[in-house]
C-alpha cells in the first residue's frame, strides 16, 4: 500500500496531460510512508511510447529532496494511449525494488492511476490510499 496526498495526486495527472501526447515523468518523494511532493522532469525521449529522465534534473531532484528531509518514494510515468500496467520495457527498466512505480493511463477522460512494485521482473499491484 502507499499512501498519497490528494493535491500531489492532481499534481501527476495534470502533469501527465500537460505532456500529451508524450509520456510525462518525474519523481514522488515524502515521509513515514506518506507521499507530499512531486518533482516533474522532462522526457528526454518526447515519446509516447517511452521515457528517460533528464539526468541533470534527476539529480537536482535527489538533492532537493534529501535537503528538505524526504526520501524519492516512486517514480512516476504515464501512459497517453494504453492501459495502467508496466509495459515490458518498465518491467525490464525497474531497477529500483524498493520504490513504487506509478502509471497514469490516459485511455479515457478518467485518468487511471495505478501503483506497482517490481522486483526481479516480478510485478505486484500496490493499492493507492489518498490523505
Amino acid at each position: 500500500m502507499i499512501l498519497i496526498k490528494q493535491s500531489v495526486l492532481d499534481q501527476i495527472v495534470a502533469h501527465a496531460r500537460l505532456e500529451l501526447p508524450n509520456e510525462a515523468c518525474g519523481y514522488l518523494a515524502g515521509n513515514d510512508g506518506v507521499i507530499t511532493f512531486s518533482y516533474q522532469l522532462t522526457n528526454l525521449d518526447h515519446s509516447p511510447e517511452h521515457f528517460s529522465f533528464d539526468p541533470s534534473e534527476q539529480f537536482q531532484a535527489v538533492k532537493d529532496a534529501r535537503n528538505k528531509g524526504l526520501q524519492i518514494m516512486a517514480n512516476y510515468h504515464s501512459h497517453p494511449q494504453t492501459p495502467a500496467r508496466p509495459s515490458e520495457e518498465d518491467i525490464r527498466l525497474a531497477y529500483d525494488a524498493e520504490i513504487s512505480y506509478i502509471i497514469i493511463s490516459l485511455v479515457s477522460d478518467q485518468a487511471d492511476v495505478r501503483s506497482f512494485k517490481i522486483k526481479d521482473s516480478i510485478v505486484e499491484k500496490e493499492e493507492i490510499v489518498i490523505v
